[in-house]
């Protein structure tokens, strides 16, 4: 009999211990008079109860912590996932978008991601906004734009001397270069490069970002004949854009007195 009693109270304190091991998060009496109040402008990404299902509460977004038991840290708003650092399926983690990839909204806006998109739609709708909805993959396509125009330049001949330019747009543009002469009668007239000159070469390179090119006009040795405007223009199946920049020829004792 005395066996059977302590076998007994064996095995209850091995549930009792269990129970305390995987047992729900312990919560108050639910008042929601006492839950925090939520951002006066909403919540970005919308509205989830707390872990206790109790208070309403802002879903969480990219890189906010989540997780635990009874997602005590928080819970991810639609289109995250719960990502954890450790094999602990309570651990506390952090909220990562589902879909990383650039994406088009119908706003032709460009968003890092369709988590982002996700948060415009929402914004827009709050705010009675035109719907935002995805248009596709990547980004939105758009005309060139001339990022860094190409500038002016003195130095004396015989010198190496070069000039940049870049550009982004989508598709990425093709980027040439032109040098831009006037005849006697005042008209001008335009020479693509390099042309067949021995002195002068064209480089170009994509990025720094997604969808740039940077180009340089590259002299060496400068002549008297090089002098003039120099113009970047790119090119791409949305438009077109161009800059100017020049190039002095000076002689050395000018620039002896610049400086």
């Amino acid at each position: 009999m005395g066996l059977q009693l302590l076998a007994g109270l064996l095995l209850l304190l091995h549930a009792v211990n269990v129970e305390g091991k995987t047992g729900r998060v312990q919560c108050p009496p639910c008042a929601l008079s006492e839950c925090p109040a939520l951002p006066p402008g909403g919540c970005p990404l919308g509205e989830l109860t707390d872990s206790c299902r109790c208070c309403t509460v802002c879903a969480a977004g990219q890189g906010a912590p989540c997780g635990g038991r009874e997602s005590k840290y928080g819970r991810c708003a639609q289109g995250f996932e719960c990502v954890r650092s450790g094999s602990k399926r309570r651990a506390r983690g952090s909220c990562r978008c589902k879909s990383p990839e650039q994406v088009c909204g119908s706003d032709r806006v460009t968003y890092t991601d369709g988590c982002e998109l996700r948060a415009a739609a929402k914004r827009a709708e709050r705010e009675g906004g035109a719907p935002i909805t995805r248009n596709g993959k990547g980004a939105c396509e758009k005309a060139p734009v001339i990022v860094t125009q190409p500038k002016e330049v003195w130095n004396v001949s015989g010198s190496q001397v070069y000039l940049s330019c870049e550009v982004i747009g989508v598709p990425t543009p093709v980027l040439t270069w032109n040098k831009v002469k006037k005849t006697a009668n005042g008209l001008e007239k335009v020479e693509l490069l390099p042309g067949d000159r021995d002195n002068l070469a064209i480089q170009t390179r994509g990025g720094p970002e997604k969808h740039e090119v940077t180009g340089w006009v590259l002299i060496s040795p400068l002549t008297e004949e090089d002098a003039g405007e120099y113009e970047c223009h790119a090119l791409n199946t949305n438009g077109e854009a161009a800059a100017a920049g020049s190039i002095h020829v000076v002689e050395e004792l000018e620039m002896k007195e610049e400086v």
